[in-house]
């Protein structure tokens, strides 16, 4: 049978998802449902509702017997049918085989080192991972997985075989904070944070600072910076509220958290032995 899986995006070039420059694919669909989520459009899967067509500019969606359809040849990208979707969902979503993702890849082969799989959550889609990534691997470039820990990587080590690096999101240590930043447990995140780092897979942790959230900031950060030393980086995110919906802005504040706030969490990471913690 094979294999497909809906993708949001690709992103031909980027130096913002791993060493180098890259091509970043985004698949669709998340079981997380973080507060600060700055593409909550890739959380769900389209319900088909027919909202978005009515108010789409350039006609480029249409309802065809009960599915939105989209015509990626006229659309212009506007994001309309982002911006009023109420289940969190994309209709600008295209079905892909690892064989079409190839063809993507190999168009731009010469000018990146590698190709970063992320979200969503991108190992959502681990049977297409474990046939496309051998194929990478053949081509000479690089493989990494964003993730946001969700997949026990201890029980599924395939998906690692032919995987230089995951680049794992702690986004809170304590459980009543993960329980309430992205209503989901975060005790197999925190056993990858060790796996990960026990067989030289882990290329970067990532963890966001709040506003307003000392102790739960330095809970977080402390943990992770105990655990990973200096062995991988350690990106020391500031909360902006750029994508965040309304509602949650609301909660977590509609501004960006202050540079000098953050910077002291990047310290207090060095302090503890992290000496490639790091903030943007």
């Amino acid at each position: 049978m094979t294999i497909s899986a809906p993708v949001n995006k690709i992103i031909p070039f980027s130096n913002v998802d791993g060493p180098s420059n890259r091509m970043a694919i985004f698949f669709q669909g998340c079981q997380f449902n973080c507060r600060f989520c700055h593409n909550p459009e890739t959380i769900n899967m389209c319900s088909n509702c027919g909202d978005c067509v009515k108010t789409c500019p350039v006609k480029a969606l249409s309802l065809e017997d009960g599915k939105v359809v989209w015509n990626r040849s006229i659309c212009v990208n506007c994001d309309t049918c982002i911006k009023i979707c109420r289940h969190n969902a994309s209709p600008k979503i295209t079905w892909m085989t690892a064989d079409d993702l190839l063809k993507e890849i190999e168009k731009v082969r010469p000018y990146i080192e590698g190709i970063t799989l992320s979200g969503g959550e991108c190992t959502l889609r681990r049977d297409l991972i474990v046939e496309l990534f051998p194929k990478v691997k053949a081509m000479g470039l690089t493989t990494l997985l964003d993730s946001n820990g969700s997949l026990d990587f201890e029980k599924d080590p395939e998906i690692l075989g032919y995987c230089d690096g995951v680049m794992l999101d702690v986004k809170a240590a304590g459980k009543e904070f993960s329980d309430w930043l992205i209503r989901y447990p975060n005790e197999v995140i925190l056993k990858n944070l060790e796996y990960l780092l026990k067989v030289n897979k882990l290329y970067e942790v990532r963890t966001i600072i709040f506003p307003d959230r000392d102790k739960d900031n330095e809970e977080t950060v402390t943990y992770v910076a105990r655990i990973i030393q200096d062995r991988c980086f350690y990106k020391i995110i500031r909360y902006r509220q750029f994508g965040v919906r309304d509602e949650q802005r609301d909660v977590l504040g509609d501004f960006t958290t202050d540079e000098e706030y953050a910077q002291g969490y990047v310290k207090l990471a060095r302090s503890l032995g992290a000496d490639k913690a790091y903030l943007i």
